[in-house]
C-alpha cells in the first residue's frame, strides 16, 4: 500500500506542475491580449532584416486606410529608393508607412506567405481596394450638394477634394462646369459667369452669391 502511494505522489506532483504551468500561460496570454511573448524575435515581424550601412530611414508618408492604396505604394517605393531595391527591406519597413486601421491590418498578417514584395503589395491593395471602388465620379459630383449648415466656402473645398479623386482627372474647365451643375437653382442662375474661369474664381463668385442671398 505504501509503495503504491509513493508511486502515485510523483504522478500527482507532475499533474499539479502541469496545471500551474497551464494557468500561468493563460494568465500571460490574457494580460498581453493574446500575445504569447514579448521577446524581440516574436514581436518583430522581420527580425533578421537590417538596413544597409549609412542608410537613413526616410520620414514616410502615412497611409491610414483611406485613399488610393496603389498611390501609397508608389509613394512608399519612391521614398525607399535608397534601399537598393531589396525586397526584404521594402517588406520589413512597409509598416512604418502605415497608421490607424492600415497599421492594425499589417500587424495582424501572417507573413509566412509573403515570399516576395509582390505578395505583400497584392494583399495590401486587395484589403483597401474598396477605396478605389467607392471613389467619386463625375455623376456623383453633380449630386454633391451644399448642406444648409455649412458655408459656401466650406462646401466648395469639400467638393474640390472629392473632385481630385475622380479618374481620369478633370481639367479646370470641366471641373467648374460640373461644379456649377451641382448647385441649387439660386446659386446656379447667379454663378454662370464662372464658366471658363479657374475654380478659385468660381468659389469667390459663389461666396458673393451667398452674401447676396443672405441680404436679400
Amino acid at each position: 500500500m505504501e509503495q503504491e502511494r509513493a508511486m502515485r505522489n510523483p504522478e500527482k506532483e507532475e499533474m499539479v506542475r502541469k496545471m500551474k504551468s497551464l494557468e500561468k500561460g493563460l494568465k500571460n496570454m490574457q494580460g498581453l491580449g493574446g500575445q504569447k511573448s514579448v521577446s524581440y524575435s516574436d514581436l518583430c515581424m522581420f527580425p533578421h532584416v537590417h538596413l544597409p550601412v549609412r542608410f537613413k530611414t526616410p520620414k514616410f508618408e502615412k497611409y491610414n486606410g483611406h485613399g488610393d492604396p496603389i498611390a501609397h505604394l508608389k509613394s512608399y517605393c519612391n521614398q525607399l529608393r535608397g534601399a537598393g531595391g531589396k525586397e526584404e527591406l521594402l517588406m520589413a519597413y512597409f509598416g512604418e508607412s502605415l497608421t490607424g486601421i492600415a497599421s492594425e491590418w499589417y500587424i495582424d498578417q501572417d507573413i509566412s506567405h509573403w515570399h516576395i514584395w509582390d505578395d505583400l503589395a497584392r494583399d495590401f491593395v486587395r484589403q483597401f481596394q474598396y477605396n478605389i471602388d467607392i471613389a467619386p465620379d463625375r455623376n456623383s459630383l453633380t449630386n454633391f450638394k451644399k448642406k444648409t449648415a455649412e458655408s459656401f466656402h466650406e462646401y466648395a473645398i469639400k467638393w474640390r477634394e472629392q473632385a481630385s479623386r475622380v479618374k481620369p482627372p478633370m481639367d479646370e474647365a470641366e471641373m467648374v462646369n460640373i461644379f456649377l451643375q451641382a448647385q441649387e437653382a439660386d446659386y446656379f442662375q447667379n454663378m454662370m459667369s464662372a464658366m471658363g474661369k479657374p475654380f478659385a474664381e468660381a468659389i469667390k463668385i459663389g461666396e458673393m452669391v451667398e452674401n447676396g442671398l443672405k441680404t436679400g
